[in-house]
């Protein structure tokens, strides 16, 4: 369970870094990258322990490591859609408000 109580917290931090280097994390809220990474996170930890991963010599880094490798990058991945998507959208949504 400590491997996953850290994997959680280094996930979450990393979510928070990610949305606070983005130049457009105004148009969403805070703690969606953080939560998209924890959950991410903590998912495929669960996945890596019962495939047995954590029990295996030689493997035990995967359910350490790659659980926070891949909810930061869920947290990249959805921070550079919803970015894109949601700026194009409130683009959108001005010019309409704007022709009346």
């Amino acid at each position: 369970m400590l491997s996953l109580t850290i994997v959680v917290l280094v996930s979450a931090a990393a979510g928070f870094v990610v949305w606070a280097n983005d130049k457009r994390h105004t148009r969403y809220g805070m703690g969606l990258p953080a939560g998209i990474a924890v959950a991410v996170g903590a998912f495929s930890w669960i996945i890596f322990m019962a495939a047995g991963f954590g029990y295996l010599p030689g493997l035990t880094w995967i359910p350490w490591i790659l659980p926070m490798v891949l909810g930061t990058a869920a947290a990249i991945g959805a921070v550079i859609y919803l970015g894109r998507t949601r700026t194009r959208q409130d683009t959108m949504r001005l010019t309409q408000a704007l022709k009346l």
